[in-house]
């Protein structure tokens, strides 16, 4: 595998304007025109938006108004928060920051800065997800969502220690640390990090304004969740502090096996660039190849996660908004079919579960 440095840019195979992904795109252009459809949001993503942020925040209002006279009562709101956490990262923030949630940029912008309100930052999230992961899926030192650190190992290129034998066991807990990671310090190492990648210049954003920016809403969202809390209910920190942690492994652990189960399956190839950092496949196919779908015909999954058990055709579209995966996915499938490409697809969410359970017992223990 060739050595991947900080500046070093992969290159796909390129485009010959009659290849996969230039007929999905006609394909798939002509169903919005033929159907008179915008491919951004529409009053189903609307009533979406009202239902997740309520998800979230009305069980945070009912501790500060009503009282919970339970302890039990009171981390089972923690626990509903948690749940609302990841409808809005999944619906709303995501859709938001790709650009594909309204036509309208500026409310695009704004409405992506909701990542504020559950502990994240838009400027590394964007950096990480939609440069880095969206671009490189699956190569390693490139796609910052399979770089896990020392103590989980999400490619078969990557350095293997004797602790990954038990990562099918404890990665489980290290999941729901996510959000808690992002609430703390992972994005202020992420800031310095792209800083020193040159990657902040793509956000159009200086070190020291995103730093600024990074305390600020970070003193915002601990105001939110701890000083107000406390202070209104007069309840004791340690039990803030309980259901906060409940809150966060809750969304951690749901939101790390939404995405994990997408690329880090047995199906997914993980390609490495050759020494002069080329790659076989054309960007489109390399995605494909490097995707799967998970419960494609459960209603309550597809609504919930926004669409991310349909990756593949988020993948291929980010800049559509995931109203409409359910309905692009016919185009999809019938596409790489007629060019010979697997169209990874689990029946459920439990298949794809056991299936992620087995690719991380393989590469712990390979």
């Amino acid at each position: 595998m060739a050595q991947i440095k900080k500046l070093d840019i992969v290159r796909f195979a390129p485009k010959n304007g009659e290849g996969f992904y230039d007929t999905l795109k006609k394909k798939v252009d002509a169903y919005f025109t033929e159907n008179k459809l915008d491919p951004h949001g529409n009053t189903a993503m609307k009533l979406k938006t009202l239902a997740m942020v309520s998800m979230y925040l009305v069980p945070y209002f009912v501790m500060l108004f009503t009282g919970t006279g339970s302890l039990w009562l009171f981390y089972s709101l923690w626990f509903l928060m948690g749940i609302g956490m990841v409808g809005i990262g999944c619906s709303i923030m995501h859709d938001s920051n790709h650009g594909s949630y309204s036509d309208n940029k500026t409310l695009n912008k704004y409405l992506g800065k909701i990542i504020a309100l559950v502990g994240g930052y838009e400027v590394t999230w964007k950096i990480q997800h939609n440069i880095l992961h969206h671009t490189y899926t699956n190569i390693e030192g490139l796609d910052d969502d399979i770089n896990a650190g020392v103590f989980l190992r999400f490619s078969p290129h990557s350095k293997r220690y004797a602790i990954h034998k038990y990562q099918h066991l404890y990665a489980w807990f290290l999941y729901g640390l996510l959000t808690l990671q992002w609430a703390t310090i992972k994005d202020f190492r992420q800031v310095y990090d792209y800083h020193k990648k040159d990657l902040l210049k793509k956000e159009k954003i200086t070190l020291g304004k995103a730093m600024l920016q990074l305390v600020v809403y970070k003193v915002l969202y601990y105001t939110l969740l701890f000083v107000i809390p406390i202070a209104v209910m007069g309840i004791a920190w340690q039990h803030v502090l309980i259901g906060f942690l409940i809150m966060h492994f809750t969304a951690g652990l749901l939101l790390s096996c939404i995405f994990q189960l997408a690329h880090v399956i047995e199906e997914c190839e993980f390609p490495a660039p050759t020494d002069d950092m080329k790659m076989q496949n054309s960007w489109a196919v390399h995605q494909i190849l490097n995707t799967a779908n998970f419960s494609p015909n459960s209603r309550m999954v597809n609504w919930f996660v926004g669409g991310l058990n349909r990756q593949i055709e988020h993948h291929l579209f980010p800049h559509i908004c995931h109203v409409h995966y359910k309905n692009i996915a016919v185009l999809v499938k019938q596409t790489a079919k007629e060019y010979g490409l697997q169209y990874q697809e689990q029946k459920t969410f439990v298949h794809a579960l056991v299936n992620h359970y087995k690719m991380l017992k393989k590469l712990g223990n390979s």
